[in-house]
């Protein structure tokens, strides 16, 4: 009897392996077909301008809704960033992106393309880079992103690599992660933001810059797959296990300083050097937006 129960067991051991495997294996085909596929998403008519308040606006959004310039980004020189592993997530190397890297293989248009629909040069989607979280930006800041990094000086600097593992791929397919970007917006239409100003209305749209690490509904929690070396994303809600009692002050100073309420320092993971750099309308804007955010429990995302 013993025996026949064992037996049983292992036979539904087995069943289950076989089953978790072959779902797996699905879904690795499926994201592998999916950055196969070539986009025919035209190439915007966009010419680089040399208007200095164009560029200006294309260095502030650069370094701070962009964040291109961040330390675990393409770094402060934008000549690439470190190399960051995910255990069977990814690995993930941002490349340089000045005139000696990707600026120097991509047109104006292909750039802005690159931006606006997460689509390369060759037609195939980016692989993690957030073009989701910024393509909300109306076209003449697109430009002047453009045009900015046109005027940064190059770096010599050899990329390091990236590649998605296993893992990655089946939380990509199933929405647990985005890492094939322009699956999810090449044919989305595109909803461009408001003119700048310090209210909700222009936030929601400065908030999806927080979605990737907090979540759609900013409840924040484990990032799925992370490995423990990546810190735990906190509540942006105002939910008593986030920004609850929290004032604007205690906001501006997380943000601009990376000092929480309590005092504690913020993991360094956490890219202050980009959202640091955010003027008053969009820190306000930002502010408003998670203040009409239902309130929910940390780790609900």
């Amino acid at each position: 009897m013993v025996k026949k129960i064992l037996l049983g067991v292992v036979a539904v051991v087995v069943v289950a392996v076989v089953a978790v495997a072959s779902y797996a294996g699905v879904q690795i085909s499926r994201f592998n077909a999916s950055m196969d596929k070539v986009y025919d998403v035209p190439i915007p008519e966009v010419v680089r301008s040399t208007d200095p308040a164009v560029i200006a606006r294309g260095k502030h959004l650069t370094n701070s809704v962009g964040a291109c310039s961040g330390r675990l980004c393409h770094g402060s020189d934008l000549g690439g960033g470190p190399t960051t592993e995910m255990g069977p997530v990814m690995v993930f190397s941002p490349p340089d992106i000045t005139s000696a890297g990707l600026c120097a293989a991509y047109s104006d248009g292909e750039l802005a393309r690159l931006i606006r629909y997460g689509v390369k040069k060759d037609g195939h989607s980016l692989m993690f880079m957030p073009a989701q979280d910024f393509r909300w930006l109306p076209d003449a800041d697109v430009l002047a992103i453009v045009s900015y990094l046109r005027t940064v000086p190059p770096v010599e600097r050899p990329n390091g690599p990236t590649a998605i593992r296993p893992l990655g791929k089946i939380l990509d397919r199933r929405d647990a992660m985005v890492l094939d970007v322009a699956r999810r917006i090449a044919a989305a239409p595109v909803d461009l933001a408001p003119p700048p100003t310090p209210t909700a209305a222009y936030g929601k749209y400065v908030a999806h810059m927080c979605q990737g690490c907090h979540g759609e509904g900013l409840s924040g929690g484990p990032l799925p797959g992370a490995p423990p070396s990546i810190p735990t994303p906190l509540n942006l809600t105002p939910d008593a296990t986030g920004l609850k009692d929290w004032s604007f002050e205690d906001f501006d100073r997380v943000m601009r300083h990376g000092v929480r309420k309590n005092g504690q320092q913020l993991n360094p993971f956490m890219p202050i050097e980009a959202w640091s750099q955010f003027d008053d309308v969009e820190m306000q804007a930002l502010w408003a937006y998670l203040r009409t955010v239902p309130p929910t429990a940390l780790g609900n995302r």
